[in-house]
């Protein structure tokens, strides 16, 4: 038995996530499918970040076993063959039997996306938040600099985590305007169910002064989840790759 390890791109747009939910489509359920189509015995892959509905991604990873003996290199040009236009394996390696993509040390990065303008642009609706108003970029970097560090990231997370150990690391938190583009970036050790969309919605908050950005300290020392901002949408979540260490 082999373990091949895919590296996965997909837009999440009309996706109700990764994770597999009986009846609505899934990432996880497409690569399920297409896998058993091409090694012609059932698969079920093991997910590294089960993102939410309509979360996009350039380098999701994912695992699976197989009897087969196509080289490990050349699966993903073929099961890009039995996929939707929308996902797209970038890699294919072999790796050790016992490698779980949820139980490995890893840093994670994700990005997301702003457009803030007077005005919407068509082009940019499934893949960047729109926010009309002013922002503030130095007050969100500030606050956001509170965030970095290890930390009980309770108020960050969604009433639904169900986890029991809510600390986690964050390497890097930078907020970033390029024309009218603000990306947020975050790197970390792992994220709570919700987390990245809950920092960003703060600091959405503390950009448009509504939240001063003294207060994220005080926001994490509640633990509580009803004192952080709001959840931002889907859409402009991308997770963009998995660094395994």
């Amino acid at each position: 038995m082999r373990r091949i390890k895919l590296e996965v791109a997909y837009d999440g747009t009309n996706y109700c996530g990764w994770q597999i939910q009986p009846g609505k489509p899934t990432v996880e359920a497409e690569i399920n499918q297409a896998l058993t189509k091409l090694l012609k015995e059932e698969i079920k892959v093991i997910g590294a970040s089960r993102t939410d509905s309509g979360v996009h991604a350039l380098g999701n990873v994912a695992v699976f076993d197989t009897e087969r003996m196509i080289p490990a290199e050349k699966i993903c040009f073929a099961l890009n063959q039995w996929l939707p236009e929308d996902i797209r394996v970038q890699n294919s390696i072999e790796v050790p039997s016992d490698f779980h993509p949820r139980k490995v040390a890893c840093r994670k990065t994700y990005e997301y996306r702003i457009l803030n303008s007077r005005i919407a642009i068509p082009t940019e609706r499934l893949y960047a938040n729109f926010i009309y108003y002013d922002m503030d970029i130095e007050k969100m970097q500030e606050a956001a600099n509170d965030l970095i560090g290890e930390h009980d990231f309770k108020s960050f997370c969604s009433v639904k985590t169900q986890v029991l150990d809510t600390v986690r690391t964050i390497y890097k938190l930078e907020v970033h305007k390029n024309g009218d583009i603000i990306t947020i970036r975050v790197n970390g050790n792992g994220f709570l169910y919700n987390m990245v969309r809950i920092i960003v919605g703060t600091l959405l908050e503390v950009g448009r002064g509504s939240i001063q950005p003294e207060m994220v300290k005080e926001i994490l020392e509640k633990k509580d989840r009803k004192f952080a901002g709001p959840t931002a949408p889907a859409n402009g979540l991308i997770l963009v790759n998995i660094e395994y260490l």
